[in-house]
């Protein structure tokens, strides 16, 4: 057997095999798993929220005097997106890593918190670009018929927004499950920061690092293949 392919063989060996290790790249995994879950689920709250705040002030209607309330929302919720948007997501994890919950060890919840605050100021222009996208007409006829701007958000725009702007939530799940990398530097033992750890281990850099590259990569495109099947069926439904 050539030498390169016994080298390459007992990197493996040493990166997955030996003590068990490819239990902690699982362990990583799960970890990871839970942080994209948990801040996609904060993401979509803060999203809607924000959306809604913001479409309701656009769609106020010109000449009437403006409702303050609705004014005073929509400074906040344009000062959170400029300001989440205009700043790394690592700088932010470390912000409320090191900063916030300095005293925490909760480490799991930090990340889910700080991923999730960032992905809902993009999901929050996700959304609303969704719900500028229906037609005013159905909003002005549901209130003619006596429903509130609520219900009629719920009932009538949000549904359709929600065919119209998947592939971007999609989009925004698989970038988000990416991003979970970053939390190594919180020390998260992510899937990242296991592969890390076990490269200070075996001194083998090649294997662990293109390994979770892999792992990564499949996640991705079953993630990717779950979407364009979720995509298709809402397209037949809408057919019929």
């Amino acid at each position: 057997m050539p030498a390169w392919m016994l080298k390459i063989g007992h990197a493996f060996y040493q990166s997955f095999i030996e003590a068990d290790r490819w239990k902690r790249y699982l362990s990583g995994l799960g970890v990871s798993f839970t942080v994209t879950l948990g801040a996609l689920a904060i993401g979509i709250v803060l999203g809607v929220l924000v959306a809604i705040a913001r479409t309701q002030h656009d769609q106020q209607k010109t000449g009437q005097k403006p409702n303050r309330l609705i004014s005073v929302l929509n400074v906040i919720c344009e000062i959170y997106v400029t300001v989440i948007r205009g700043t790394p997501m690592m700088v932010q994890l470390l912000i409320m890593g090191l900063v916030i919950f300095a005293s925490s060890r909760n480490l799991i919840g930090i990340a889910i918190l700080s991923l999730g605050i960032n992905s809902g100021a993009y999901v929050s222009e996700i959304i609303r670009s969704g719900i500028m996208s229906i037609d005013p007409g159905q909003m002005e006829a549901g209130r003619s018929l006596g429903m509130g701007y609520p219900v009629v958000m719920r009932e009538i725009i949000i549904p359709q927004a929600i065919k119209n702007i998947l592939p971007a939530l999609g989009n925004e799940l698989i970038t988000l499950f990416k991003d979970t990398s970053l939390v190594t530097v919180i020390g998260l033992a992510d899937l990242t920061k296991v592969a890390i750890q076990i490269q200070a281990k075996t001194y083998q850099a090649f294997m662990p690092f293109f390994g979770i590259a892999a792992m990564y990569l499949i996640v991705v495109m079953i993630l990717t293949k779950l979407l364009g099947i979720l995509e298709r069926r809402l397209r037949r439904s809408d057919r019929r």
